[in-house]
């Protein structure tokens, strides 16, 4: 025992894992005060600037240095803070920190499934509003279920499970690159008509970040009962959704509990026609319940399964 807590100090990588997730889930950031969500309002900001009303080839040009004039900067700034720092493990620990956001997809599911449990949809509407894109006023219980099921997932599979990968792959530097550049998708989404094409590159580039952590997390989540009908559906359903990594994990959740997800949403008023995926229950208040719990207790496997293969990685037993 005494031999493992000593490796386990040793090794600086898993240190910090361990220590941003006890840091985070005691101490975490405000929603309001997160630095991704202010990165995002930047976005969107910068976007009024710069996406004009311009020829399709311009707007597309536009978003792709729009794109790299946020992204390469921050890479820039924090290779460069790398070796001025007096202790490389605060460093890493810092921006891990401020990558991940566990607590605050948690503090947004409660009250939302104590709404819907009431048929609140007001309530319900006023919660999703502030962290998706598409439109609420015109969401029914139907759709507020399916929605909730849907930002409960994306965001544990982003906020956590993708910082954590590319975390492991690069560190506390890849962990906050990658949630920023989440960020930059979401505010530039070319689901919403007046960032198509401007949002092109910034949700290509998170297709790329997402491909491989995403597909990972949907194979885990698949394991035990039904995972060959997951799989199944997984092959039949993956091609009609347009992002490759988000599909599998959409789709691993919704046939997992039979839920019905994807279906029509609405973006700035416009109808979005987008492919049925998962399951054919109606997602309700208990359904999302079970969702949060399945998506939690995989998340734990995950940071398990990471931590032994990192530790064999980076020192061995």
């Amino acid at each position: 025992m005494e031999d493992l807590f000593n490796h386990f100090y040793s090794n600086g990588a898993l240190l910090v894992l361990w220590g941003a997730l006890i840091f985070h889930l005691i101490l975490p950031f405000p929603r309001e005060a997160h630095p991704a969500v202010l990165w995002h309002k930047f976005a969107e900001q910068l976007a009024e600037k710069v996406n004009t009303n311009q020829p399709y080839s311009q707007r597309l040009l536009s978003g792709t240095l729009a794109w790299l004039l946020m992204m390469v900067p921050l890479f820039i700034v924090l290779i460069a803070l790398k070796p001025l720092v007096w202790q490389p493990q605060l460093f890493e620990l810092a921006l891990l920190l401020l990558a991940i956001d566990w607590r605050n997809t948690d503090k947004f599911v409660a009250p939302f499934i104590a709404a819907l449990a009431r048929e609140d949809k007001e309530h319900a509407k006023m919660l999703l509003k502030p962290i998706v894109n598409r439109s609420t006023p015109q969401l029914s219980l139907l759709g507020l279920g399916k929605a909730g099921t849907e930002t409960l997932t994306m965001a544990y599979g982003r906020n956590v499970i993708g910082v954590l990968f590319w975390y492991a792959v690069g560190g506390g530097i890849g962990a906050l690159i990658y949630r920023m550049a989440i960020e930059l998708s979401r505010a530039w989404s070319p689901s919403r008509q007046r960032f198509s094409p401007f949002g092109l590159a910034a949700i290509r580039a998170a297709a790329v970040l997402d491909f491989v952590p995403l597909r990972l997390f949907a194979l885990l989540i698949a394991c035990g009962n039904q995972c060959f009908t997951v799989i199944t559906q997984i092959k039949q359903q993956a091609r009609s959704w347009p992002l490759p990594g988000p599909s599998w994990l959409l789709i691993a959740i919704g046939t997992k509990l039979e839920l019905s997800l994807g279906g029509p949403a609405i973006y700035d008023g416009s109808k979005m026609v987008r492919a049925k995926l998962g399951g054919r229950i109606a997602p309700s208040a208990f359904h999302i319940a079970q969702a949060q719990r399945l998506l939690a207790w995989r998340i734990f496997a995950w940071i398990v399964i990471q931590s032994v293969i990192m530790s064999i990685i980076y020192q061995g037993f």
